[in-house]
């Protein structure tokens, strides 16, 4: 639209002056007066050639309108708008060139055409302004165009080199964290792994203790898996952290029974409510195990030995219901079990990742209540 309206004020502009440079060669009356008929034509042809080549072909445009304007008046009244364009879309050095070819050709017209001398140099001295005024106002505004290119240039480059450093910072943070939780956590599992592998063979053990020492042991070993895999993902880079680190299969809804019984394992009580459940993507399965796994996790560390009762449950035909309920001991009583107490913030940005609702409190029975919505995502 911009480019339309460009064109019609383009025109519009050379053929107001040519207009007047043409009535004012039929109002002489020293010379012969032009022929009206091949101003018409000419003067079309030039206008349609313009409109066309404008932007594509201003120097030979230029340059064809300069030739042409020895032969109409109403042409060479127009040059200043063409030059205009041609200063706007080339270089100074071919704008400046092509109108001082324009310039000598039009001195030389009107050399032709005007008898007086008076008159002749006030013409030439007319035309050279305006010319010289089209392409110099052309030139700035070129010049213009290109230093706000510049500066827009600039400042992508700028915005994306910012990008890459915050970028590099957090995978370099990303990678201190993957050091440290190497160093720190992968020892001290391993040294929990051999203290319970110890325990367990320990002569004199009772078989309560050695089952409680393999369970202990098991479940360091798992541990380290899960620490490898978040090593991978944090030490990957951050468009392939989705896959990174994740090897082994990935828990899913089918694995909840196997949770319940680890924690029924260590001593907790649960009832697991897991009805047939419709067609769940692996994504939201996975999510959903995290949340029932982080669930008994708070229960076991506030309420340890309550009763709990997990539910997963579809809520309509695109939703799917998570909700783990634990009675709270009396004086609301907690284990020793130390916590960085942001697992209820992790659920809640894991849940809100995947576009669903989380809810958590306290009943009017006094038990704790954590509630889930997830979408059913394909």
């Amino acid at each position: 639209m911009r480019a339309w309206a460009a064109d019609f004020g383009y025109a519009l502009s050379a053929l107001g002056l040519g207009s007047m440079i043409l009535a004012s060669a039929l109002r002489d009356d020293d010379g012969q007066p032009p022929n009206a008929i091949v101003e018409l034509v000419l003067g079309a042809g030039m206008f349609a050639a313009f409109l066309v080549l404008r932007r594509r072909r201003p120097t030979e445009l230029s340059i064809a309108w300069a030739v042409v304007g020895f032969f109409s008046a109403a042409v060479t009244g127009s040059s200043p708008i063409v030059l205009f364009n041609l200063a706007i879309h080339r270089p100074w050095r071919v704008s400046s060139a092509v109108a001082g070819f324009q310039i000598t050709l039009v001195a030389a017209t009107f050399w032709v055409g005007i008898d007086s001398p008076r008159a002749y140099w006030e013409a030439v001295l007319a035309m050279t302004l305006l010319i010289t005024t089209a392409v110099v106002t052309g030139m700035l505004i070129r010049s213009q165009r290109q230093l706000t290119a510049s500066w827009r240039e600039r400042a992508r480059q700028a915005e994306e080199g910012q990008r890459l450093r915050v970028e590099e910072a957090r995978h370099l943070e990303r990678e201190r964290l993957a050091r440290e939780m190497h160093d720190v956590l992968a020892h001290r599992i391993s040294l929990l792994a051999i203290h319970a592998g110890a325990l367990q063979y320990r002569p004199g053990a009772s078989a309560e203790e050695a089952r409680a020492a393999e369970i202990i042991r098991q479940s360091a070993f798992e541990a380290l898996e899960d620490l490898r895999e978040v090593i991978g993902v944090l030490r990957a880079h951050p468009d392939e952290a989705e896959d990174a680190g994740i090897e082994r299969p990935q828990p899913l809804l089918s694995d909840l029974p196997a949770l319940v019984d680890e924690s029924r394992q260590a001593g907790a009580v649960v009832e697991l409510d897991l009805p047939h459940l419709p067609s769940v993507s692996g994504r939201t399965g996975r999510h959903a195990y995290r949340i029932v796994q982080e669930g008994l996790t708070n229960a076991r560390k506030h309420a340890p030995g309550a009763h709990v009762r997990v539910s997963v449950t579809p809520a309509g035909e695109e939703g799917l219901a998570i909700e783990v309920v634990n009675r709270m001991p009396h004086g609301r009583a907690s284990s020793d079990i130390p916590g960085a107490g942001v697992g209820l913030i992790g659920l809640r940005e894991r849940v809100a990742l995947i576009g669903g609702r989380l809810e958590h409190g306290h009943t009017d029975t006094g038990d704790f209540r954590l509630s889930v919505w997830l979408p059913l995502t394909k």
